[in-house]
């Protein structure tokens, strides 16, 4: 199954949405360097809509106490509720965990619309 969700200017760098594949609610981010990914819109964790969360960065670490540093703005996927975290450039897989991941769908570009598929 393939299905356009949006056109490609519906989202910038850093932003996402939420959609349908069928009778699957999705949501599909585009990352800071412009490519879409498109996920089942339920955390892994107690099922919240991950729509409803954000796209941010993650800490990074440091080598001094008290200083703080955060990489890969716009392409890490909170949860709402328990803010978990998804790189949404590797897979959708959690930071603290690379074992979970949330389903992940393919997606294309054509002709300025962004398309999502199913298997």
């Amino acid at each position: 199954m393939e299905q356009t969700v949006c056109h490609k200017e519906d989202l910038q760098p850093g932003e996402m949405m939420e959609s349908t594949l069928g009778k699957h609610s999705i949501v599909v981010c585009r990352a800071s360097d412009g490519h879409y990914y498109a996920f089942l819109n339920r955390c892994i964790h107690q099922g919240a809509p991950l729509s409803k969360g954000k796209l941010c960065g993650a800490p990074a670490p440091t080598e001094n106490v008290g200083e703080y540093a955060f990489e890969k703005d716009g392409d890490i996927l909170r949860c709402p509720w328990h803010s978990r975290e998804f790189d949404i450039k590797n897979e959708g897989r959690m930071l603290v965990n690379e074992k979970f991941k949330i389903k992940n769908f393919n997606v294309t570009v054509e002709n300025d619309e962004v398309i999502v598929y199913n298997g």
